[in-house]
């Protein structure tokens, strides 16, 4: 009980520390990370985010169907490529939606979720794909069972280029003017640097946040640079999350996961409202 009491003084804490940052575009430097070993659960998580003032949002996902996939897990997925799929194990796409899941499901009002491939053969860099042409998936779970299945049809390509999946996400915005949560999975080797630029920057007009969740060996400069730089953006929009190191430095992986990816959106919610975004 007593840790219990303290997490709740700690989470009202610092919901009260973030309204008190109105005005900063950076939103803030606070972080969850010192809380990593604190959470027994995905629950907990979620309530600190709500704690935080985050009730509702919409969540966009998009999967790297890119090349560079085949020889990405040499170190970190058993020389696997990272779309391997095996009963015995989850690959690391499977296990980012189905954590990201478990811990998002319960703020998206509508369960419907946009779900996007980029990099394939037939998108190579120009644009995505739609997980089902003609509707978005109905929760995490068809997501997952969709990826399942498109896994084995889909013909890895590239280049890698985060600019039409950005654009896809604002346009989804735009016409719902609702908070969004964009989550891109991706091994990180991105050769159109200044469109993916070009389109963060962009993304920073909207109410949208960008999730980056590399998967794979790296290396994942361009993607720090993403998270720490470009300045002319807005308001901080984008947050990467290097999946193999949180997943093998915690003792409960997947609640480290979820609060490294997540811990930086309460922060995100602040500012787009102080931007008077939505």
């Amino acid at each position: 009980m007593l840790e219990l009491f303290l997490l709740v003084v700690v989470g009202v804490a610092l919901y009260y520390w973030l309204r008190g940052q109105r005005g900063s575009a950076a939103a803030g430097d606070a972080k969850y990370a010192r809380f990593y070993d604190r959470y027994n659960s995905l629950d907990e998580v979620t309530q600190a985010l709500r704690t935080a003032g985050l009730e509702s949002c919409n969540l966009i996902i998009g999967v790297d169907f890119t090349k560079s996939n085949l020889t990405q897990g040499a170190g970190t997925f058993h020389g696997l490529s990272l779309h391997h799929m095996d009963q015995r194990r989850e690959n690391p796409y499977q296990t980012a939606i189905r954590v990201l899941g478990s811990t998002l499901a319960s703020f998206d009002d509508d369960n419907l979720i946009p779900a996007y491939g980029f990099g394939d053969i037939t998108t190579r860099d120009l644009s995505c794909f739609s997980f089902f042409p003609d509707r978005a998936c109905e929760g995490f779970g068809e997501v997952l069972t969709r990826y399942s299945e498109l896994v084995h049809s889909v013909r890895l390509s590239g280049p890698t280029n985060f600019a039409p999946i950005i654009g896809e996400a604002i346009r989804i915005v735009k016409q719902t003017r609702g908070f969004h949560i964009l989550v891109i999975i991706a091994d990180g080797q991105v050769i159109s640097k200044r469109q993916t630029i070009d389109a963060i920057v962009e993304a920073s007009n909207y109410p949208l946040s960008i999730l980056l969740v590399g998967v794979g060996d790296g290396p994942w400069d361009d993607m720090q640079r993403f998270d720490d730089e470009l300045p002319e953006r807005r308001f901080d929009n984008f947050q990467f999350v290097n999946f193999h190191k949180v997943m093998t430095q915690s003792r409960h992986p997947d609640v480290a996961f979820a609060l490294a990816a997540l811990m930086e959106i309460p922060q995100q919610f602040q500012a787009i409202r102080d931007l008077e975004l939505i």
